[in-house]
């Protein structure tokens, strides 16, 4: 139903009553020439080469030299510890790391996940572009975003976003069919997308209560005395429960994990910032999305669309979100401006809109997804000033760096491991039965655990993140402290003479990693007061993770920056 004045469907547009929209359309004829269209196949086919081609093309891009970024090591080791919730994220991810984990673990396997849910996400959009009345035009249209943009890097790494994107497009498409054919089930798939995309990213509920939001103040009744509605409100609650169930368990580590982002990152970020960003992450297709918002915005049948979009920003900005949080609100839009153009433009128009998508992502390529290995890509973003004038080499000390953050973090992890697999060979089997292998960070614990079996390593812990969660039992009754650090004044802190020897291996030299600088030391024979501010320090931490602990003002432990061993 096209605002109540008219069926539309995929294989062409049926005119009925005399209505703008219906004026609008009604420009085309409906017996089109095969010639017409740009490919000579079905538009429905066009959509699955088109989902083919976002999956597959990521894998074309990166040069193969990279590794896994720091955050996939860590979900690849929540896979080994599967539970109905994590610190840093809800447990879905840690299911496609299971699948990732049992079909080897290698770069490939990391890698389809997010590319096979850009795949998806854009059917999704495809499906709704037909329902709108789009054909190839409006099938390509929609595609270029998930092509040209930043969409390119999120659906290639192995993080809660590529979730977050397909959850909010699936319950935005399950509420628009709903209102174009009135059959429940589409509710029901609105339902089941906000419980999964709960148990994805907690940001789904910014994008729930938008969507509430736009419902009400458009007073749409069809949707809101729907019993249906309801029901599958409840369907997706009962989806979430667990998770909510495990958090208050745990104290609600998610408010730890919020308040830590906030004061290390999250208060640095301003609306305009935010706002801007909206502007640049889907540039080259910025006036799709546009022409999306104004079309929703004007049909009554789908403002609760605008509306959605409109609240999830504010309450994003409000609560000093990343910019990135709101690309799931996008998809949708990309779909109605997708057909709209379509409908409006003429062939040189399409022309034009297609050559310019693709002009700006081809050269917005190097700064979404490592081409080039790590050496020529710095030297390349020297001779290209575009990725420094876009801030793409800005990491979170705001400071510009030779490769942008993302890229940094996939370096030297293997290197890493080794040489700490050397310090540990150096150990006779007896230190080797009472040697704990700490990490400072979950990037390097994760790591030195994923490659550790190839090196004969023991697994590795650190109080950072989860990790924090699988600490042994008697992780204090070691006699030797394999360390890892991103600290390089490590060997100048005060704890280091509580140990009867400590002997500064090996560092991590590279410039382009994120750990470079990174010390691996090898520390003998504890003593007491060690033992016991480091058994301290975990409980400390542990405490720290509960929503109780977030908003204590507690005594620094005598490890921490401040202490009396620091």
């Amino acid at each position: 139903m096209w605002g109540g004045e008219g069926n539309v469907r995929h294989q062409g547009i049926q005119n009925s009553r005399s209505t703008p929209i219906s004026c609008l359309w009604s420009k085309f004829p409906g017996n089109v020439p095969p010639s017409f269209y740009l490919f000579p196949m079905k538009p429905t086919r066009l959509l699955y080469l088109l989902a083919l081609i976002k999956l597959v093309l990521p894998f074309f891009l990166q040069n193969p030299v990279w590794g896994p970024h720091r955050d996939e090591f860590l979900y690849l080791a929540e896979a080994r510890h599967m539970a109905w919730g994590y610190m840093e994220a809800p447990p879905l991810l840690s299911v496609f790391a299971w699948l990732t984990n049992l079909l080897g673990g290698a770069m490939w396997a990391i890698k389809i996940w997010p590319s096979l849910a850009g795949a998806m996400t854009y059917v999704l959009v495809g499906r709704l572009v037909l329902h709108l009345g789009g054909r190839w035009f409006a099938l390509v249209l929609a595609w270029m975003p998930f092509v040209t943009g930043t969409w390119l890097r999120m659906h290639f790494l192995f993080q809660p976003n590529f979730l977050d994107i397909f959850f909010w497009t699936a319950i935005a498409y399950g509420l628009t069919r709903f209102q174009q054919t009135g059959k429940p089930m589409h509710l029901y798939v609105a339902g089941v997308s906000f419980g999964l995309g709960m148990l994805a990213k907690y940001t789904m509920a910014f994008y729930a209560t938008g969507l509430l939001a736009g419902l009400l103040l458009v007073r749409d009744k069809k949707v809101l005395a729907s019993r249906h509605f309801y029901y599958a409100i409840g369907v997706g609650f009962l989806l979430f429960l667990p998770n909510l169930l495990w958090e208050a368990r745990h104290g609600f580590p998610v408010v730890y994990h919020m308040k830590t982002l906030e004061d290390s990152q999250l208060q640095y970020l301003s609306p305009w910032t935010f706002l801007t960003d909206q502007l640049l992450d889907n540039v080259a297709t910025l006036f799709t999305w546009v022409a999306g918002l104004v079309w929703v915005a004007r049909t009554k049948q789908y403002r609760f669309i605008a509306w959605a979009f409109f609240v999830t920003l504010a309450l994003l900005m409000m609560g000093h979100g990343k910019s990135y949080y709101s690309q799931g609100a996008y998809p949708v839009l990309f779909a109605f401006g997708a057909a709209r153009l379509e409908a409006l433009a003429n062939k040189w128009w399409k022309m034009g809109m297609v050559a310019f998508s693709l002009f700006i992502g081809i050269r917005l390529v190097p700064l979404l997804l490592p081409f080039k290995a790590p050496a020529p890509l710095a030297e390349y973003y020297v001779h290209h000033p575009l990725a420094r004038e876009a801030g793409a080499l800005r990491w979170e000390d705001l400071q510009d760096h030779s490769l942008p953050q993302d890229f940094a973090d996939m370096l030297s992890w293997e290197e890493m491991t080794h040489k700490v697999a050397r310090a540990y060979a150096s150990l006779d089997s007896m230190e080797k039965a009472h040697t704990l292998l700490f990490c400072d960070n979950y990037g390097e614990a994760g790591a030195v655990n994923y490659y550790g079996p190839k090196y004969h390593l023991p697994p590795a812990y650190s109080d950072n993140a989860s990790f924090l969660y699988w600490m042994p039992r008697d992780y204090d009754r070691f006699d030797v402290l394999l360390l890892v650090t991103d600290d390089r004044q490590e060997m100048q802190h005060r704890f280091i003479k509580e140990f009867k020897s400590v002997r500064l291996v090996d560092s991590i030299a590279n410039p382009y990693a994120r750990e470079d600088g990174s010390l691996i030391i090898l520390m003998k024979g504890p003593s007491d007061a060690f033992r016991q501010a480091f058994k301290e320090k975990i409980d400390l931490d542990k405490l720290k993770t509960t929503a109780h602990g977030a908003v204590q003002d507690l005594k620094p432990n005598p490890l921490d920056k401040g202490g009396s061993m620091h």
